[in-house]
């Protein structure tokens, strides 16, 4: 794989780079699965695109799979700037 930056706006996006990537390597689900140590069905639902609360389990297929995950601040303000600045919303 290159070393190009992906921005990930929604959980489809993000299964389908982990699909390519473990295909890249040549290697089935199952394969895959059991090196990064989650379950076969697990890493399908992932690819698949399947909203999960797993976190911890996205980042070890994640890094299986040849990525490191960043966060980057945005450069533009948050929509929801005005509840920081002002708690009450008394703006």
């Amino acid at each position: 794989m290159n070393d190009q930056r992906q921005l990930i706006n929604d959980v489809e996006t993000l299964g389908r780079l982990i699909r390519d990537a473990r295909k890249a390597q040549g290697l089935t689900q199952q394969e895959f699965a059991d090196v990064a140590g989650v379950g076969v069905r697990f890493l399908s639902e992932v690819e698949r695109g399947k909203e999960t609360a797993e976190v911890g389990l996205v980042l070890k297929v994640l890094a299986m799979a040849g990525f490191d995950l960043l966060v980057e601040h945005r450069s533009h303000r948050s929509p929801f700037a005005h509840l920081i600045d002002d708690p009450q919303g008394s703006s």
